[in-house]
């Protein structure tokens, strides 16, 4: 049954960190004084309250991993970090002018490329300037994103010592095949080094990053690369499906035979272990890729209702609007997005000339608002209704009709305005929003853009 209904709904889908999704942004997009305008909307309406959120890309790797899907820059010559880091302050400066008072900040996020490929010095240097023009509100969550080849207990220190709580480390798989494949070859040994010094330090909160689906990987590599994982025990685990995306990201993910990607059925296995492993262990699923032991903060977040989701993937805190710093970043106001200009030397030269650097946008519509509540409440609870006027559009009612198929085999149930997903359903969670996606129902693609969902 679970086999048939895999090839039956294994098709390419959006991952929903927004809706809509990027690639059905308006072609039109967001005028430059109408972002500001909505920034400063939702930052009025928020700044007091919730505070807002913060996440910076820091772009740079040493070298290039050929599953990654990120927008980075390799270099070894790490003389690019001092004038990039004055640049994402500048871009700062720009946007709390626009505000006209300090921002209280809920949440900050490191992002990559290589947050750790910065020096302790200079990542010292960036927030503690992003600190001066800001005040950081009580019980905030710090985080950033680590190689385990390139985080040293200096750097680990320095950003504990400004406020970082909870840190990520990348890493993939275990098997060395699989490492040697996606040019990503780290030794268990340095993943337990910065794991442990995280702990001494006295990090509350400590992930892992795994893929699943990678080319060469088994069921075995898999297996041995969660029994490996259990004896670090990471509060949270993060277990992503590998996004074949070569279309998009070019030679890096070309440079292996799509004939080595474990394939439906079999990617669906390795996940498959993979949660069973995870619960064996007291993890607790959590949305969708996610797993965490019960004393973690994106658990307690599950359990209080809090539970968010945005461009930086889960999170325990919600802000109505998250500022991305620094090139490629995207920003949400939740009224509209925005996305800067994707390489280094434009950013630097726009952000230079006094100008914060968007390229592209999206103002959402009541549409949009709407579906956007639906999806959201879907991808973080499973679980959504629409009780009031106010959670109804034609294309609600649209996306429902187009569920019956999935409520026929029985993977949710619509009953008195409420849309609940069973278990089973979970995995599916993608295709159910996909019925909702208004945008992409009205202009099917007719080329690869997304990934397959399951």
């Amino acid at each position: 049954m679970i086999k048939d209904l895999i090839r039956k709904y294994n098709v390419p889908g959006p991952r929903y960190t927004s809706y809509p999704t990027v690639p059905y942004w308006d072609k039109t997009g967001i005028s430059y004084e109408n972002w500001l305008s909505s920034c400063k909307k939702s930052f009025n309406q928020s700044n007091n309250d919730e505070g807002i959120s913060l996440y910076i890309h820091l772009p740079f790797c040493e070298n290039l991993c050929t599953f990654c899907g990120c927008h980075k820059r390799i270099t070894k010559r790490h003389d690019v970090e001092e004038p990039y880091i004055e640049t994402v302050l500048k871009e700062w400066e720009l946007y709390v002018g626009v505000f006209g008072t300090k921002p209280k900040i809920k949440e900050l996020h490191l992002g990559g490329g290589t947050p750790t490929f910065f020096s302790a010095e200079n990542l010292k240097k960036l927030i503690n300037g992003i600190k001066e023009l800001s005040e950081v509100l009580p019980n905030p969550e710090f985080s950033f994103e680590g190689h385990p080849n390139h985080t040293s207990k200096e750097q680990l220190q320095t950003l504990f010592d400004l406020g970082f709580t909870r840190n990520s480390f990348g890493v993939q798989d275990y098997d060395y095949q699989v490492q040697k494949t996606i040019n990503r070859v780290q030794p268990f040994e340095n993943v337990q080094k910065v794991t442990n010094w995280s702990r001494e330090i006295g990090y509350e909160s400590i992930s892992h990053d795994l893929v699943y689906g990678l080319p060469k990987q088994n069921m075995s590599s898999i297996k041995q690369t969660i029994l490996k994982t259990q004896e670090l025990l990471p509060d949270r685990i993060a277990f992503y499906s590998y996004a074949h995306v070569p279309w998009i990201k070019g030679v890096g993910q070309r440079g292996y035979d799509e004939n080595d990607l474990p394939k439906d059925q079999e990617k669906r296995a390795l996940y498959e272990i993979g949660k069973q492993m995870f619960n064996d262990l007291g993890y607790v699923e959590i949305g969708m890729d996610h797993f965490a032991l019960k004393q973690d903060s994106l658990y307690r977040a599950v359990e209080n209702k809090t539970i968010h989701r945005n461009f930086m993937g889960y999170s325990s805190q919600k802000t109505k609007l998250m500022v991305g710093l620094g090139m490629s970043s995207i920003s949400d106001s939740w009224y509209g997005f925005a996305q800067n200009v994707k390489t280094v030397e434009e950013y630097q030269k726009i952000v230079g000339e006094g100008v914060i650097p968007i390229f592209r946008g999206h103002h959402l519509n009541e549409e949009d608002l709407i579906l956007r509540k639906h999806i959201l409440n879907l991808m973080c609870h499973f679980k959504t209704s629409w009780h009031e006027k106010t959670q109804q559009t034609p294309m609600l009612y649209k996306g429902l009709e187009l569920m019956k198929e999935l409520e026929k085999d029985q993977l949710l149930k619509i009953d008195n305005k409420e849309l609940t997903v069973f278990e089973q359903g979970k995995i599916f969670i993608r295709n159910i929003c996909m019925c909702l996606d208004a945008r992409m129902l009205r202009n099917k693609p007719t080329t690869s853009i997304f990934s397959q969902t399951i």
